[in-house]
């Protein structure tokens, strides 16, 4: 009973954390060829059904954020929502203003959410994996 409780748990957070990447990625209107093929891709690494990728596109703000507890599962889904961002290969203010505030609802305090961001900024405008951005993040200068 409770693997079951804890699947639908994690799978209510990663809804959650898709309905995220889908705000980004319509913020700026519709969806680019490039941005539909990374949703496509984070569906199914987070197991989003079709009828739930649906609803989701339809209204993405009714499914609430749902914060993971490890700190470096929180910064994989600030990673996945920059990969949504710079599908574009850039970032706008709107994003940026969006960005702050997953950040914020991941658990970022306000200081370490603008902190986070700038340098993502820096790191994600020349393309990184997961494991070079968690580095470059956590890297003390």
């Amino acid at each position: 009973m409770s693997i079951s409780f804890y699947s639908r748990g994690k799978h209510s957070r990663n809804l959650g954390h898709f309905a995220s990447m889908v705000n980004m990625a319509t913020l700026d209107g519709q969806l680019s060829a490039e941005e539909e093929t990374m949703l496509n891709r984070f569906a199914q690494r987070l197991n989003i059904t079709e009828t739930e990728y649906k609803e989701v596109l339809k209204n993405p703000s009714s499914f609430p954020l749902d914060p993971p507890n490890s700190a470096e599962k929180r910064l994989q889904r600030l990673h996945d929502l920059f990969q949504i961002i710079y599908a574009d290969h850039m970032i706008d203010e709107d994003e940026r203003f969006l960005i702050e505030k997953y950040a914020i609802g991941l658990g970022y305090s306000e200081a370490q959410a603008q902190k986070l961001i700038k340098r993502s900024i820096e790191i994600y405008s020349k393309g990184f994996s997961f494991e070079d951005y968690q580095y470059l993040i956590n890297k003390k200068d």
